[in-house]
């Protein structure tokens, strides 16, 4: 009897789906990586059209330069947004044989070299296969939301429910086997919205997916959601759904003034509490909202290299568990001689020329120095700094601190002087360190009074943003890359 019983449990655990590698810490406060035990950063790059616009040389020089740039997490998209369903992939092949049964259009061959042998999904098999060699997880969407949604897009909608749960039950069995998987459904789409006065909830349809997921690969599983519409997040439409494991926002490409600080904030203080972090905050070289017809560079512009880090390290310093960059040209793999570009503005630049833009080469930053403190067991605290605190986007300090109150971040988003009262951290003698977010360094700040009032002033006003890090001891420039 023993041995029949351990000869079940050695089937249960060598059949287990490996693919519940990342998963929400008990507290609901940050992300966990099981195969280390060690806290997990989420630092995402949008590549939305990797499977659909790029060959095998284009993933392999996308992936190496991600990877030396210090990022965590590809997010990209199964069925592509930009007429992923009818547009061939670089290799001429589409994903299904046919719209309406959504049979998968497979070949017996996997040779890119022999016409007609590499399908769709042994391209998709090549980028997850290539990144799990760097290390990197992919955030995996099934389909971008325009194939679900009645709103907005290229469409067409093929999936109901049933279509949903059969396509992503088929996916999930591919890919049960893959660590680095991570679950993203959503693709740029509300839950529920009104369209042509009419109301419309595709919330059935998303569950249908999740469902599917976990039916196959266990209900321990991450699953998240990519959340369209700026100003609301997932816990608008999914609250209390259980296979939701962290809450996302959008703070998106349409203002500058997008107070992502508070919808952090609002998220965090519901019930059951999960993580969140803005998984599409404002884009690198994205003319702000493009979309009226009405854009010029005069009068609206581009997001500023110190507006996107600033968005960034907000969401983070609020709460969040992670951030998602992204730039303009790379999201949609931009090659003029392929593709027409997509809200261009004035500026055109090439997808691989985009990989070492400004904030790309600096975002690891923001990952290095929450690696390098004690624990991620944090909240808001506003009453660090007892001078003028600003008011808006332009100037308003956000501050956190562990719980144990041995460390506390505050975020400077003006190089101007800050009144910052050390008697809010616990007992004991305090160190003070100036954060560069452009460079990673740490400049030390003296300390006069370890329990006082003192002004601490960024010493370079050239730099825009800094953030100022108090603790009962320095913090050490930790390389993760």
């Amino acid at each position: 009897m023993r041995i029949f019983l351990f000869l079940i449990l050695v089937l249960l655990v060598t059949t287990r789906p490996a693919f519940s590698q990342i998963s929400a810490d008990g507290s609901g406060k940050y992300l966990m990586d099981e195969r280390s035990g060690q806290p997990f950063f989420w630092l995402g790059d949008t590549a939305w059209e990797l499977f659909h616009r790029m060959t095998w040389e284009d993933i392999l020089y996308y992936l190496d330069k991600r990877k030396a740039q210090g990022f965590t997490v590809i997010q990209a998209v199964v069925l592509a947004e930009l007429d992923g369903l009818r547009q061939p992939n670089r290799y001429g092949a589409v994903p299904f044989k046919d719209l309406e049964t959504l049979e998968w259009a497979v070949t017996s061959g996997k040779d890119p070299a022999i016409d007609g042998e590499y399908d769709y999904w042994d391209h998709v098999d090549f980028v997850i296969q290539e990144a799990a060699k760097r290390g990197l997880y992919v955030g995996l969407l099934p389909t971008w939301g325009d194939k679900v949604a009645y709103n907005w897009g290229s469409g067409p909608r093929i999936f109901d429910q049933d279509k949903a749960y059969r396509y992503v039950e088929q996916l999930a069995n591919r890919y049960r086997e893959k660590w680095n998987i991570i679950w993203i459904l959503g693709g740029d789409r509300p839950g529920y919205y009104h369209r042509d006065g009419a109301y419309h909830d595709d919330r059935p349809v998303w569950r249908m997916m999740a469902q599917a997921i976990h039916t196959v690969c266990g209900t321990e599983t991450f699953i998240t959601y990519h959340t369209g519409g700026a100003g609301e997040s997932t816990s608008a439409w999914f609250a209390d759904e259980p296979w939701l494991s962290m809450h996302t926002i959008q703070s998106g490409h349409g203002s500058r003034s997008y107070p992502v600080w508070a919808y952090i904030r609002e998220v965090l203080q519901q019930h059951p509490e999960r993580p969140v972090m803005d998984m599409e905050p404002c884009y690198e070289d994205h003319p702000i909202n493009p979309w009226d017809g009405k854009w010029n560079r005069e009068d609206r512009g581009y997001f500023s290299s110190s507006e996107i880090r600033t968005r960034i390290y907000r969401g983070v310093i609020a709460g969040g568990v992670g951030a998602t960059y992204g730039h303009h040209a790379v999201w949609q793999a931009l090659d003029t001689a392929l593709n027409p570009a997509v809200f261009t503005g004035d500026t055109v630049i090439n997808w691989r020329g985009a990989l070492d833009a400004e904030v790309g080469q600096q975002i690891h930053h923001l990952k290095d120095l929450m690696l390098a403190l004690p624990d991620w067991n944090r909240v808001e605290d506003s009453l660090f700094v007892v001078s003028q605190r600003g008011v808006d986007h332009t100037d308003l300090i956000i501050d956190t601190r562990n719980e144990e109150r041995s460390y506390a971040l505050i975020h400077l988003p003006r190089p101007n002087p800050a009144d910052v009262d050390l008697g809010r951290l616990a007992k004991g003698k305090k160190a003070a360190q100036l954060f560069n977010p452009s460079m990673g360094t740490y400049l030390p700040a003296k300390v006069r009074d370890s329990n006082g009032v003192q002004r601490f002033t960024p010493p370079d006003s050239t730099q825009e943003d800094w953030v100022l890090v108090i603790g009962l001891r320095e913090l050490k420039k930790k390389q993760s890359r």
